[in-house]
């Protein structure tokens, strides 16, 4: 709960159209205060997600950690600020950002680290169908030595993941906000584990296709991840 008082809660200015309907609401549309702490929020929101719960399976767990980022954000900034509804929504949206995100620079590293051809070509189709299918079978891919099967879960490629998405410069965000990967959560390992798979797969017609990456096509199989990472952190 917020304490403060509706006489001191900031509020957003909302944009109109010509017809009196809303504008589509961005962070530059608050009052200066009101957006260093959406924007705080926003940052410590998606490491929520993609520690916690990288697939929320509600809008109200959704916004319970909206909410909690909304707590960390004011408290980083001294202030106490009400949170509204506007900025609940403006939140959620970062959840599929960050996966957004994350798929965008693991798609190019996935192809690069096997070997994967863009070409027409039907020899090279055949070459990128079969890789698939050595890679997915016996789920191989989270292997250093797939061929061997050994040094399972230290495939340099979740390294790279993860260091090119949170780690690429002293500035970006896993530097600012190291606590939350201190350790390494092994959600966000079976996030990435799983975003490797999802780009495996949209080579499997041997040509790249889009594949979204959505709770109902990949929640399953991130539960499938996580529950492999439990069990072996477990036995080790």
């Amino acid at each position: 709960p917020f304490n403060m008082s509706s006489e001191d809660t900031m509020l957003p200015k909302i944009k109109k159209n010509a017809d009196g309907s809303c504008q589509h609401v961005k962070a530059s549309d608050f009052d200066e205060i009101l957006k260093e702490i959406l924007i705080t929020a926003c940052s410590i929101y998606r490491f929520l997600v993609i520690t916690q719960a990288p697939f929320p399976n509600s809008v109200a767990a959704e916004t319970k950690l909206a909410k909690e980022a909304w707590r960390q954000a004011c408290q980083i900034k001294g202030v106490n600020v009400e949170l509204t509804l506007l900025a609940v929504n403006m939140l959620l949206k970062c959840a599929s950002h960050v996966r957004g995100e994350l798929k965008m620079k693991m798609h190019p590293l996935t192809g690069s680290f096997y070997g994967f051809q863009a070409s027409n070509s039907m020899e090279v189709i055949r070459s990128n169908q079969d890789l698939v299918e050595s890679l997915k079978m016996g789920s191989v891919f989270v292997f250093k030595n797939p061929s061997s099967k050994s040094g399972i879960y230290k495939t340099k490629l979740l390294q790279q993941g993860i260091n090119v998405m949170w780690f690429l410069n002293r500035s970006d965000e896993g530097i600012i906000y190291h606590k939350y990967f201190n350790p390494m959560p092994v959600k966000t390992i079976a996030l990435v584990l799983t975003m490797i798979e999802c780009c495996i797969n949209e080579w499997m017609q041997g040509i790249k296709e889009d594949i979204k990456f959505t709770l109902a096509t990949y929640g399953a199989i991130f539960n499938h991840h996580l529950s492999s990472l439990q069990h072996f952190n477990k036995r080790t």
